[in-house]
């Protein structure tokens, strides 16, 4: 009970005052369509608060199916797990895909687009590192967001990967 007490006012004192704030506007269940390198796929995805609201969980599955640029059609998914590092004081962004790799991002600011919220990849897990990776999400109001993911090849600018525009399905 005293190790659990004592790290409580460490979690408070060092982090701020909602540390979720840049991403509260997320939490809840949303659905869409994403188009890409993969193909056209239909989108659901849910944000939740977990483990005492110290992390926040994404769930995410993305539907191709069979087309001309994904022959046989897949199903897509990966888990996102979000905390704030309070340390660097900014969130990072982890993402356990199906295929077995992982993706760490950290939140940087972009100077041309303040509103929008952006995570530059830091390291891969069964990936190369030399390859780089970009999530950014752009708001389009409280029930609409535009999550843009692009890929930089070792020495290449990065590129669209893929675009998916998601609707709040729930709160």
């Amino acid at each position: 009970m005293l190790v659990v007490a004592a790290a409580a006012p460490a979690w408070s004192a060092d982090a701020p005052p909602d540390p979720w704030l840049p991403i509260r506007r997320l939490f809840g269940d949303w659905s869409g369509s994403s188009t890409g390198v993969s193909g056209e796929a239909t989108v659901t995805r849910r944000y939740s608060p977990v483990l005492d609201g110290r992390f926040v969980n994404e769930t995410n599955t993305s539907v191709y199916p069979p087309q001309p640029r994904n022959q046989s059609g897949e199903r897509h998914q990966h888990w996102g797990m979000f905390s704030y590092d309070r340390a660097r004081k900014l969130l990072v962004l982890r993402h356990f895909h199906i295929e077995g790799f992982v993706n760490t991002y950290r939140q940087v600011v972009d100077a041309e687009r303040p509103q929008a919220l952006v995570f530059e990849s830091e390291v891969f897990e069964n990936f190369s590192n030399a390859w780089r990776a970009r999530e950014t999400y752009e708001f389009v109001g409280d029930d609409e967001f535009i999550e843009t993911f692009e890929l930089a090849a070792p020495g290449k600018a990065f590129e669209t990967y893929s675009r998916t525009v998601l609707k709040r399905a729930a709160r």
